[in-house]
This record gives C-alpha cells, structure tokens and sequence, in this order.
C-alpha cells in the first residue's frame, strides 16, 4: 500500500518531525494539508507553512497550507472542510502539533500548563473528531498522534508534570478515539521515537549541540509514521508504537543512517524521555 492520493490532514508541519512526516508521503504523491500558525518567518526558528507547502510540492504531492491555530474550534472545523473541499475527503489525520515546557511544578506558568494543555491535548481531540466524520469515508483511515506511551513510573511522572500531563493526555484521547471508532474501521495509534531527534526543540530546550550530536534525524520518525498510516487500519490501532520497533517490525536492522552525526554508534545516542 502506498500513500498515492491520499490525502493527510496534519496539525502544525512547519519544520522539524512534522515536515519529514509530509515530504515521505508526499514522494508517493500524497495530498498534504497542514493546519499550522507560522504564517510568516519566525526570527529563530526556520520554516513557515508557506515554505514546507513549497517543499510538498517539490517532493512530488499536492499541498494545502492553511494559516490557522489548533486551539480555535472554528478554525480547526474549516480546516478539515477545506482539505475536504480541495481533495474530497481526508484518509489521514496526524497530530503533530505540540507545545513542550519542562519546566518543574513550581516554575511553570499557568499560562504554558494552559497553552500546552490546550494544543497537546484538546488539540488532538478536536482535530481528530472534527475528521471524524470525512474519515469514515476513508478505505484506509488512520489517525496518528506524535505522543509517548503511558509509563507511569514515578521518574517520568515527576520528572515535568505538566508537559507529562500534556503528553500523556495526547496518548489517551488517541486510545480513546481507537476504542470508539474501532467499529467504523478508523485506526487511532501513538508513535515515539527511542533516541531524541534532531529538533528545533532538541537544539533549544534539552541539551543544545550536544544532545543533537547524539540523537537521530527525524528521517526516522517519517519512515515510521509511513510505515504505520500504510498499514490496514482495521487491525492495525490502539497502539503505542516506538519508531524503532515499527521499522524493526518490517524488517529493518540498521539503523545507522538515521544518525544526526554520520558514524555516530547506537549506543552513543542520548534516550528520548518517557521510555525506560
């Protein structure tokens, strides 16, 4: 199964992890329509829905930027009516979009528990349930959430507990949505990747040059999120997949070119959170 004319509506997509989600499917020639706010360049951070639409386009699919925010109801109902008007109908919904504040309980703001809260998790509700509807539609529907499994070890739980909260939330309305709509054959998994990935938010808030030294591209993450919204969705939902035990599972051994730093050995790369 390929992604040939599919059509993916994505929250954010800008850059990072989301932007190589887009461009691996638009090889196939796939329809992107990405849900992002960066409408014009930021001043640290490269990318706007502009420019990854352009590199959609360059990379073989068709591309729908629409300049919206996540958190507005409105918004995310005519983006899903727009991706719809313009592909007539939607096979693949990707929550991409997220906010990250590793801050500890006594020095996070109410207004980033707020805001992480508001585009983590009722981001992903809202965009995903809005699709609902144009993805029973679908032959093949799948919703995928860039969200961690729920390990519910004391180190991970208070390690952040707001973001956690956030992350852990984007998981369980995924489940959630996997177990309701299990019926109409609307697959609904997380994805998380083992190592950290080379980020805008890897370089900024976990460790600088260091930790992006030692992570993977996030080729990685694309490869898997393809390998996952290509499988039948009818059996292939309610999980909370690792982006290395996906490819694992067909058939990949190495995994050496995924390196940031060419050469870099697997057990030089810095672990992602969440996962013991």
């Amino acid at each position: 199964m390929t992604l040939a004319g599919k059509t993916i509506l994505m929250s954010g997509g800008s850059r990072g992890i989301g932007l190589a989600i887009a461009l691996r499917a638009a090889a196939d020639g796939a329809n992107i329509a990405m849900l992002a706010k960066t409408d014009t360049p930021h001043p640290k951070l490269e990318g706007t829905v502009h420019t990854a639409a352009d590199a959609v386009r360059a990379a073989g699919g068709q591309a729908l930027p629409i300049v919206g925010d996540v958190r507005d109801d409105s918004q995310v109902t005519e983006a899903v009516m727009k991706t719809q008007g313009e592909f007539g109908g939607i096979d693949i919904v990707i929550n991409n979009a997220s906010v990250i504040d590793l801050s500890r309980s006594l020095d996070l703001s109410a207004k980033k528990y707020d805001l992480m809260q508001d585009v983590n998790v009722r981001g992903t509700f809202m965009l995903s349930r809005a699709a609902v509807p144009v993805l029973r539609e679908s032959a093949n529907p799948h919703i995928l959430s860039l969200s961690p499994p729920l390990n519910l070890s004391p180190k991970w739980l208070g390690a952040h507990t707001g973001y956690t909260l956030a992350k852990y939330g984007m998981t369980m309305a995924t489940l959630g949505l996997a177990a309701e709509f299990a019926d109409a054959g609307i697959a609904a998994n997380t994805l998380w990747p083992r190592t950290t990935i080379a980020t805008a938010a890897v370089q900024n808030l976990l460790g600088g040059d260091r930790v992006m030294a030692a992570s993977r591209t996030a080729d990685i993450y694309a490869d898997a999120a393809y390998a996952v919204i290509t499988k039948p969705a009818a059996t292939y939902t309610g999980q909370t997949l690792i982006v290395e035990d996906v490819l694992a599972a067909d058939g990949v051994t190495d995994f050496s070119k995924y390196a940031a730093v060419p050469g870099t050995s697997d057990d030089r790369l810095f672990p992602d959170i969440f996962l013991d």
